[in-house]
C-alpha cells in the first residue's frame, strides 16, 4: 500500500519509530511553505533554523534509503499551502494512505484533521513519541478545579517517573515516598544575581554558514525581522549536533546554572543557560534524555541538588504542564484579556531603541540572537507589558515570532497566562510584576540607565516604579482579594492619598508617551 507520511518543521526526530523500516511504498514529505512563515512575522533565525533542520533530516532519511519528497520554499510547484501540496502529492504518487504525527499547534491539528476527513483514502494520526504526557493528562488531573497549579502537577510527575526521589536513588523497586533533600523545590537557592564570576562559558555550538539559504528565503519574498546571522548561525540542525551541545552543557555549564538561572546582565546574554530549547521543541532532543542526564550529573556529584532540581523542573514540570494547559483550553485561550488591555506594542519592540536599559538590552538581545531566557521574557519584557496595559494578543504574536524556540503550544500559555495574567489566574497565582527594585537586584541593567531606579516621579523616574503602583490601584477590584498580594494592598492603603494621586499622574504621563520612553 503506497503511503504518504508528513513531517512538520518541529518534528525533526530521526529516531521516531516511523523510520525503523525502509520501504519503497512509503514516501516522506517535508515542506517549506508560506503558510507557516507568514501566519505571524518570524525572526529570521527561526525561519533559517527550521528550514535548515528540515533539510538536514531529509538528507539523513534519504541517506538511509527512505523515499523523501522535499518541497523547498522556492520550488516552482510549491503551492505554499500544506493541504494543497498534500493533495498534489497524493495524486502524484497515487497514495492509498496518508499519515501524520500529532501536531503540537491547534491550528495545524484542526487543519490536518479536517483534511484527513475530506480524503477518500485511509488516514491516521500517530504519536510524535516525544512528551512524557498525553495532550489531556493535565486536564484529567485538574478536572473541576478553578486553578491549575503547576506545583501539584510537578509533584505527580516526579513521583510517577521516580525523578530525584529517595528510593529511586537507592535503586529500590518500591514507590518512592520522599524527595531527595526533603523538599520538592529549591527556588530560594536559585535566585542569585551574577557578579561577573564565574565567567560566562564560551559558546561551543557549531558554526554554520546559511547565507545561500537566507538568500533563497529572501528571494522567495518571505518577510522577517531580527538579525539572520546567516554566516555565523549556531543553533543545532540535527540530533547529533544537539546531543553534542547537551553533553557540553551538562558537563561544563549546568554546575552553575542553579545559582544564576534568574540573573541578567549586560555583560552576557547566555550566562549559564542550556540553549537547548530549540532542539527540544523541534524534537531533535528527547525530554527524557535531558532529565536523565541532569539527574545522573547530580548522583555523580557533578552538580548540586538545587541545581539539578531547578533545571529538571523546567522540563518534566513546567514544559509538560504548559502543554497540558494549551490543549485543555484551546481554541479560545489566546482571546483571554481579563484586564481589557488594548494598547499596541510600541515601535521599539521591533528595534530595541528605548532609553530603558533593561528593555533595550532584553529586546536588543532577542533581535540579535532570537533568544532571551525566562526571566528576561517574564520580568523585563512581560513585566513592562502588563504594567503598561499592552494588548496580550499582540504580545503573544510578538513572542511567538521573535524566539527561535517559540511554538504556540509552549509560548501562548506562558505569555497570556504566566506573563500577562490575562486568563485571570488559571495558571499563575498572581501577576508577575515588579518595580525597579527587583530588576536592580537581579541584574546590572539599572547602572548607566537614562532613568533612575530610585525615583518614582519626574522626567528621570524609572517608568516601572509609578506604573507598578498604578497597575495595582486601577485593578484593585480584581486583585485585592488575592492572598499573595496582601502586602501590596496593605501598602497601598497606608499610602498618603496625595502621594498616590501623584504616582497615578506620573503613570498617566508615562502611558501617554510609550513610544518616546
Amino acid at each position: 500500500m503506497k503511503t504518504l507520511r508528513l513531517i512538520l518543521g518541529d518534528q525533526l526526530n530521526p529516531e521516531h519509530s516511523w523510520f525503523a523500516e525502509v520501504s519503497a511504498d512509503i514516501v516522506y514529505t517535508l515542506m517549506e511553505i508560506r503558510q507557516e512563515t507568514d501566519y505571524v512575522l518570524h525572526h529570521a533565525q527561526k525561519i533559517i533554523g527550521v528550514f535548515a533542520g528540515m533539510r538536514s533530516l531529509a538528507a539523513q532519511l534519504s541517506a538511509k534509503g527512505h523515499r523523501t519528497h522535499y518541497i523547498a520554499i522556492d520550488a516552482s510547484d510549491n503551492q505554499q499551502s500544506l493541504t494543497k501540496n498534500l493533495e498534489w502529492l497524493i495524486d502524484h504518487y497515487q497514495v492509498q494512505r496518508f499519515e501524520y504525527q500529532e501536531p503540537d499547534e491547534y491550528r495545524l491539528d484542526q487543519q490536518l484533521k479536517d483534511f484527513s476527513q475530506s480524503l477518500a483514502i485511509d488516514s491516521a494520526m500517530v504519536s510524535s513519541e516525544h512528551f512524557y504526557t498525553e495532550r489531556d493528562t493535565c486536564e484529567k488531573i485538574f478536572k473541576g478545579q478553578k486553578q491549575w497549579l503547576m506545583e501539584r502537577f510537578y509533584r505527580l510527575m516526579r513521583t510517577k517517573y521516580q525523578v530525584l526521589m529517595e528510593d529511586a536513588a537507592q535503586g529500590s523497586s518500591k514507590e518512592a515516598k520522599k524527595t531527595l533533600g526533603g523538599q520538592w523545590n529549591f527556588d530560594q537557592e536559585n535566585r542569585k544575581s551574577w557578579p561577573g564570576t564565574p565567567v560566562e562559558p564560551s559558546d561551543s555550538r557549531q558554526l554554520h554558514n546559511h547565507l545561500a539559504l537566507w538568500e533563497i528565503i529572501q528571494s522567495a519574498g518571505v518577510n522577517s525581522f531580527g538579525e539572520p546571522q546567516a554566516e555565523a548561525f549556531r543553533w543545532p540542525l540535527n540530533r547529533e549536533q544537539a546531543l553534542r551541545h547537551l553533553e557540553v552543557f551538562i558537563r561544563d555549564i549546568l554546575p552553575e546554572f542553579g545559582n544564576f538561572q534568574d540573573a541578567m546582565s549586560t555583560k552576557g546574554w547566555r550566562l549559564f543557560h542550556s540553549l537547548i530549547s530549540f532542539a527540544l521543541n523541534t524534537k531533535m532532543l528527547k525530554p527524557q534524555e535531558v532529565v536523565s542526564q541532569a539527574e545522573q550529573a547530580f548522583h555523580q556529584g557533578a552538580v548540586s541538588l538545587a541545581t539539578a532540581e531547578g533545571f529538571i523542573r523546567q522540563i518534566i514540570g513546567w514544559r509538560e504542564y504548559i502543554r497540558g494547559i494549551y490543549w485543555a483550553h484551546m481554541p479560545d485561550y489566546d482571546t483571554h484579556n481579563v484586564f481589557q488591555h488594548h494598547t499596541p506594542l510600541p515601535a521599539w519592540f521591533w528595534n530595541g531603541q528605548t532609553k530603558m536599559n533593561c528593555l533595550s538590552h532584553a529586546i536588543g538581545q532577542s533581535l540579535e540572537h532570537a533568544y532571551a531566557h525566562h526571566i528576561q521574557r517574564l520580568m523585563i519584557i512581560g513585566n513592562f507589558s502588563l504594567l503598561a496595559g499592552l494588548d496580550p494578543a499582540a504580545l503573544h504574536r510578538w513572542y511567538l515570532g521573535i524566539y527561535i524556540d517559540a511554538f504556540e503550544w509552549v509560548e501562548l500559555p506562558n505569555t497570556v497566562g504566566m506573563s500577562q495574567y490575562a486568563d485571570g489566574g488559571l495558571l499563575a497565582t498572581k501577576p508577575y510584576v515588579s518595580s525597579a527594585a527587583y530588576i536592580d537586584r537581579m541584574s546590572d541593567y539599572c547602572k548607566g540607565c537614562h532613568y533612575s531606579k530610585k525615583l518614582r516621579e519626574g522626567e528621570k523616574a524609572c517608568p516601572f516604579n509609578a506604573l507598578y503602583w498604578d497597575f495595582f490601584e486601577r485593578n484593585k477590584e480584581k486583585l485585592s482579594s488575592n492572598f499573595r498580594l496582601g502586602m501590596v494592598y496593605r501598602n497601598l492603603e497606608k499610602m498618603d492619598p496625595a502621594a498616590l494621586s501623584s504616582l497615578k499622574a506620573q503613570a498617566s504621563v508615562t502611558l501617554g508617551k510609550l513610544e518616546q520612553l
